[in-house]
């Protein structure tokens, strides 16, 4: 059994993880971190109906009993963790976006903080299996991407790979669910501010996540591309919906075939029959992704639909398909089954 501890075990994302965890044929837990501690406490008392296993705070974890840790923190605080517990040949599969980004100068420039460990930078690897499985798989870090850009680069990803993009920049328009925001407390996700409303936030090129779809998209067309990216909050508790507009050198139909052919073997990417969107109900509670193709006008505007969970497929399930890859296991283990509601 692999030995495996989880720091920020607390959060939604944390609980998602844990929960998987649990039923994974290969994960040993050693250790389920929170904070603020208070002493006796269970992870039952933060997910009623789950196993009683002791929390305890960061400091009583011991990194060196493990073969892997999961980090469900804060980003800056997550790599002031990591660079502090790193040791050659342990694994890390962290949830922040403090190694998404190669190099310390893009991580200022969109997290707004100089790069804590920039020495750990080339040990890393970004995490979207569809397009970087070996690079994980012979990393020590992985860098787990960010919700929105899972559901974006997996829609777009294969038409950047065949320069088929005609435009330079790239329309997405996202709606993600409140948990999207985390577990604290917060005026704008209270109850009252959310139910009934839909509220954009950070629209343009403000959200952090638009230098993470820009960096990855761009990489992999061999080219600039730049995103026009509008998030909004929507009334439900999880999952993202995302809209995108692009204009392309080819047809919808064939958009699809491409897409088709492209993740004809993945395991957690589905492309939807023609005329059929997205929709949320088809990923809440599991790791897909799926994605569906629509023609506009004669213009070759295009439109694409994709759906994840932003708690699964967006951050805790993908984490553990990362671990998977990393230690050399079937990619779906442990991600067969749906996970429980929040």
């Amino acid at each position: 059994m692999i030995k495996v501890g989880v720091y920020g075990a607390t959060g939604y994302t944390g609980i998602e993880l844990v929960k998987i965890l649990l039923g994974h044929p290969e994960a040993e837990l050693a250790f389920l971190t929170t904070e603020p501690f208070i002493k006796g406490q269970n992870f039952s008392d933060v997910s009623p109906g789950a196993a009683e296993l002791p929390l305890c705070s960061t400091g009583q974890a011991d990194a060196e009993a493990v073969d892997a840790i999961f980090t469900c923190l804060p980003h800056t605080i997550s790599m002031e963790l990591i660079k502090r517990v790193y040791r050659p040949g342990l694994k890390v599969i962290d949830l922040s976006a403090d190694f998404r980004f190669a190099s310390p100068e893009d991580y200022k420039q969109w997290y707004g903080v100089e790069h804590l460990a920039p020495e750990l930078l080339s040990k890393s690897a970004y995490g979207l299996p569809e397009f970087f499985r070996e690079e994980i798989a012979a990393c020590e870090i992985v860098a787990n991407p960010g919700c929105y850009p899972t559901c974006a680069i997996l829609a777009l990803g294969p038409l950047a790979e065949e320069g088929l993009a005609k435009d330079s920049e790239l329309i997405i328009d996202a709606k993600s669910g409140v948990s999207g925001a985390g577990r604290k407390a917060s005026l704008n996700t209270h109850y009252v501010e959310v139910n009934g409303n839909l509220a954009p936030y950070k629209m343009g090129r403000a959200h952090s996540h638009v230098g993470e779809m820009e960096l990855i998209l761009s990489q992999l067309a061999g080219r600039e591309l730049k995103v026009a990216f509008t998030p909004q909050l929507a009334p439900f508790s999880r999952g993202i919906l995302e809209t995108i507009y692009v204009r392309t050198q080819i047809s919808a139909e064939q958009i699809r075939e491409l897409y088709s052919r492209r993740y004809a073997h993945e395991p957690f990417v589905k492309v939807l029959d023609r005329g059929k969107p997205a929709q949320l109900a088809y990923v809440q509670y599991n790791n897909d992704c799926v994605i569906g193709v629509h023609d506009l006008d004669a213009s070759q505007l295009v439109l694409i639909s994709s759906a994840v969970d932003n708690l699964l497929k967006g951050a805790a399930g993908q984490a553990v398909q990362n671990f998977n890859i990393v230690f050399g296991l079937d990619e779906t283990a442990g991600l067969t089954t749906v996970s429980g509601r929040i």
